[in-house]
């Protein structure tokens, strides 16, 4: 699979695709993924890739010419399964769509900043827009990485459990995993439950499902 992000702020993304799940893949040639600045696109001495928005208000908002002129270009390389914009507007991101996007070929993600991207650029490329939820966050830069994990991890042969992936937590049919310990069995008067010690794997597995099953009506019952 490959990923090209696109983003006027790319440092932001260095550290943690260099990092844990991601660099394995990475390494193990499963996943191709490309940061690419947006001021190397723009056209003035000073890289301005923002502007001022047309009929007033707080914000700036990225300039179309840059953005058209990378995207452009990617395209002019490769066909793209999808090119998404993440966006507080967009389609909320869950478990079913990282499932999806992650049997993709080849995918763009455009970070927006500031108060977004020149709407010209969504109508003419983008094929998706994507949210991880209803808050705030200053770019698409953190979006965009929690998408590429999501995804990342799901591709055969990135993780050591061939398993684990789809025994993940939202995976399973209730949305959550059951509670998970390890050695020593008992800690300060604190005890395993028996059921997990005992070997029993149908056991085992009735209980971590009604586990999971207890799990989701408590969080839900939470819910604002």
């Amino acid at each position: 699979m490959r990923i090209d992000v696109i983003s006027a702020v790319p440092k932001i993304l260095f550290s943690p695709l260099n990092e844990s799940i991601i660099k394995r893949a990475v390494n193990k040639k499963l996943a191709d993924i490309n940061v690419y600045d947006l001021r190397d696109y723009a056209s003035d001495k000073y890289k301005h890739v923002d502007d001022k928005p047309f009929g007033g208000g707080a914000g700036m908002v990225l300039k179309p010419e840059p953005l058209f002129r990378c995207i452009e270009k990617l395209t002019s390389e490769r066909k793209y399964d999808n090119i998404i914009f993440l966006s507080p507007q967009g389609a909320k991101f869950n478990q079913k769509r990282a499932n999806s996007l992650s049997l993709s070929n080849n995918i763009i993600l455009i970070c927006g900043h500031y108060k977004g991207v020149d709407q010209r650029v969504i109508d003419k490329f983008v094929t998706m827009e994507i949210s991880i939820g209803d808050y705030v966050i200053t770019g698409g830069e953190l979006a965009a990485l929690i998408v590429i994990d999501s995804i990342v991890r799901l591709i055969p042969g990135v993780l050591g459990d061939a398993e684990s992936a789809l025994s993940d937590s939202f995976q399973v049919e209730s949305g959550f995993d059951a509670p998970v310990y390890t050695r020593p069995a008992e800690y300060k008067g604190m005890k395993v439950p028996e059921v997990l010690v005992e070997g029993n794997h149908k056991k085992i597995a009735e209980w971590r499902h009604e586990q999971g099953e207890k799990k989701y009506k408590k969080i839900k019952k939470k819910k604002i």
